[in-house]
C-alpha cells in the first residue's frame, strides 16, 4: 500500500559529504514521523534523525552537529544530509514512516525503506 524509495547511498572519504533522500509513494493520507536508522554491520537497528509533522528534530548523539534531517511534505519526501562523514558513519541507512493510509477511519502503520549502503572509507 505504501513505498519508501531511497537514494543517494555510496562510497565517501572521510571528511566527504553525502545527502539521502527517501520518498513515499502509495495510499497515503499523511505522514506523521519520518526518519532515519541505521545498521551497522553486526550491530543492532539505531535511530539516526527523526522529524515529526510539526515539531522538533531529533538527532543520536554521534551524528548532532553533522547531519540534518528535512522533509518536503507536498512531495512526502524525507532528506538526510551527512556532512564530516567518518569511517563509523559507515552502514546500511533505512529510512522511515509511520503513514496515515487512506482509509476510513484512518489506519497508521510503520513503514521501511529497503535501505542504502553508505560506506566511509579512504
Amino acid at each position: 500500500q505504501v513505498q519508501l524509495v531511497e537514494s543517494g547511498g555510496g562510497l565517501v572519504q572521510p571528511g566527504g559529504s553525502l545527502r539521502l533522500s527517501c520518498a513515499a509513494s502509495g495510499s497515503i493520507f499523511d505522514i506523521n514521523t519520518m526518519g532515519w536508522y541505521r545498521q551497522i554491520s553486526g550491530k543492532g537497528r539505531e535511530l539516526v534523525a527523526a522529524i515529526p509533522s510539526g515539531g522538533s528534530t531529533n538527532y543520536a548523539d554521534s551524528v548532532k552537529g553533522r547531519f540534518t534531517i528535512s522533509r518536503d511534505n507536498p512531495k512526502n519526501t524525507v532528506y538526510l544530509q551527512m556532512n564530516s562523514l567518518k569511517p563509523e558513519d559507515t552502514a546500511v541507512y533505512y529510512c522511515h514512516a509511520r503513514v496515515g493510509l487512506t482509509t476510513f477511519p484512518i489506519k497508521y502503520v510503520e513503514v521501511w525503506g529497503q535501505g542504502t549502503l553508505v560506506t566511509v572509507s579512504s
